[in-house]
């Protein structure tokens, strides 16, 4: 397993976001805005043509209609031209509540598109 975790490893579903979830993150060296392509409650998925390499870690600030949410994360998965898994090392009591509750309302959103294959549903 070199390139990171695989699908197997994964301890929790994945959420396909809508278009309009962003993320700004920065490693130290660079700073960026990328789209969230899907996340859960452990990590997220940003879409950047330049991802970082595996173990790298960013601080994460997402703003949605939960609230800020702020997090530092490593990344665990990388797929080259595409994006990076990041998953949340260090969230706050109430940043994790907002997780969960935006995790929880893009379920119900997901759940409530008749005919609508998800990514996350797809094998």
């Amino acid at each position: 397993m070199a390139k990171g975790s695989s699908k197997a490893d994964r301890r929790y579903q994945r959420i396909a976001t809508p278009k309009g979830v962003w993320v700004a993150w920065q490693d130290g060296k660079q700073q960026n805005v990328s789209r969230v392509r899907d996340l859960n409650v452990g990590g997220l998925f940003v879409a950047t043509p330049t991802p970082l390499a595996l173990g790298s870690e960013v601080t994460l600030l997402m703003s949605v209609p939960e609230g800020e949410i702020r997090s530092r994360a490593v990344v665990r998965n990388v797929v080259p031209g595409e994006g990076m898994g990041v998953q949340f090392i260090e969230l706050s009591a109430q940043d994790a509540s907002r997780v969960e509750k935006l995790v929880a309302r893009l379920l119900r959103a997901e759940s409530s598109t008749p005919g609508q294959a998800s990514p996350s549903q797809s094998k």
